[in-house]
């Protein structure tokens, strides 16, 4: 684990990472600190089996040959252990799959005030009916896509304007604030920015 920013912070913002998002987690901590004017620290956790790690069932590979595990709740339970202090608000949150288990960890426990769901996975085979099985344990959260992603010959992928349609309609209905922000460009455009920005948000919606 990574920390970033300021360890005093009230606002603890805790994100799921692979190798190219570390390389790449200065900027993103720059354009979080200019877009929301706020003090916070990044806690980083590396995930080394991303498909398994924090895909919350298994599930067939979509793309390329590697399936889908379920580790998700096991890397909950290392995330859990960096929140709790007194005084402080957790916000969940990161790109991609990273997205999705950040959707899924508010639907799991209330530690967080808040999920940063940015460019997330939400075409994940039975993903939309689990949630709206499920309790949603925060108050704030921001989901985004690429406003390219969902034209792909993939007939998994090409789902993923819908399902980000209706989870943002979900979230809503469950009188959760939330926002949904398309970005111009591909999945693979601006990670970096495109987290910042969802963070930012919940910053400047916090209390």
């Amino acid at each position: 684990m990574l920390s970033y920013g300021c360890p005093d912070s009230s606002n603890v913002l805790i994100q799921l990472v692979d190798d190219y998002s570390l390389e790449i987690m200065g900027s993103e901590v720059a354009a979080i600190k200019a877009l929301s004017k706020k003090d916070f620290q990044l806690k980083a956790i590396k995930v080394e089996q991303w498909n398994h790690d924090l895909s919350p069932w298994k599930a067939p590979a979509v793309f390329g040959t590697e399936p889908f595990g379920d580790g998700a709740a096991d890397t909950l339970k290392k995330v859990l252990t960096l929140t709790g202090e007194p005084g402080k608000e957790y916000y969940i949150g990161g790109y991609s799959l990273a997205g999705l288990f950040a959707l899924w960890a508010v639907c799991q426990t209330d530690a967080f005030q808040g999920a940063a769901a940015a460019s997330p996975s939400v075409w994940f085979p039975g993903f939309l009916d689990y949630m709206k099985s499920m309790p949603i344990n925060t108050g704030k959260v921001y989901l985004s896509l690429g406003d390219r992603k969902a034209r792909t010959r993939n007939p998994v992928m090409a789902t993923v304007g819908d399902r980000i349609r209706e989870t943002h309609s979900l979230l809503l209905e469950r009188n959760v604030a939330c926002t949904l922000e398309w970005n111009p460009g591909n999945h693979f455009k601006e990670p970096e920015l495109r987290t910042a920005k969802a963070f930012s948000w919940l910053l400047l919606n916090g209390k």
